[in-house]
């Protein structure tokens, strides 16, 4: 019986120094998370800019995805396990460390299998113009970032069901309705650019939802958002006002 509890509080010290020694392993710059191969481990440290929302998912329990952000470039944590009461902790500004895998799903670099501790700190990140980079190769760099497009130019997204140019679509091919994702496209220095209202992160009862369906063809906008990628940039709106 000795030998026994011997055996199980030896077994215990060894899990909570693993734990432990898990929590202390030390946070990767930006620039190390990028140069990271995809697959590989990594743990950064972050702040939380914007959730695009909370459910239940099988065999997980609940989950959030996250635009998180430090002073040199953006994480998109997908799908990270995650209480409803710690979902609610993470208010814009929150610094987390998060262990988990880089991967990527159609061109956009994310953090999955993700585990975090909330730490103290606290950082809201500047939207950066990125204008001048739109149709180059250099915005990749922004990507996951807070962002401003100024004097964006609104064309057509595609055509009705009477052939008419339309300024928005309700999904991508507007086969959608109220409730679901905006998409709309924009000029920018010649090249062409699709953006989202995601409705998770900004739904039907919000400023940018409301003012994305009053666009016109041809109207000169400036916008905010998070620069995520899908086969490309696609960066997922958060504000649109015309251009100042």
């Amino acid at each position: 019986m000795k030998k026994l509890l011997v055996i199980v509080l030896a077994l215990a010290m060894l899990a909570t120094l693993a734990a432990c020694g898990k929590k202390d392993v030390p946070a990767i710059t930006y620039a190390e998370y990028a140069a990271a191969a995809i697959d590989s481990e990594v743990v950064i440290e972050t702040y939380v800019q914007a959730k695009q929302g909370w459910w239940e998912k099988e065999g997980v329990g609940g989950v959030g995805t996250f635009y998180t952000q430090d002073a040199e470039g953006g994480y998109f944590l997908y799908d990270m396990p995650c209480s409803k009461a710690d979902y609610d902790k993470l208010v814009k500004g929150t610094k987390i460390k998060v262990t988990g895998k880089k991967a990527e799903w159609s061109g956009e670099v994310e953090i999955i299998d993700a585990t975090f501790v909330i730490e103290d700190g606290n950082y809201i990140a500047p939207a950066a113009d990125v204008t001048s980079l739109i149709g180059k190769d250099e915005l990749a760099a922004k990507m996951n970032t807070f962002i401003a497009i100024k004097g964006a130019v609104v064309e057509a997204v595609g055509q009705d069901a009477e052939g008419n140019d339309v300024a928005w679509f309700y999904k991508w091919n507007g086969a959608g309705s109220e409730g679901d994702d905006l998409y709309f496209k924009v000029n920018v220095n010649g090249a062409s650019l699709t953006l989202v209202v995601e409705s998770y992160l900004c739904g039907p009862d919000t400023d940018v939802y409301k003012a994305v369906k009053e666009l016109k063809i041809g109207d000169k906008i400036d916008l905010e958002g998070f620069l995520y990628w899908y086969e490309g940039a696609q960066p997922h709106v958060t504000s649109v006002k015309a251009a100042g």
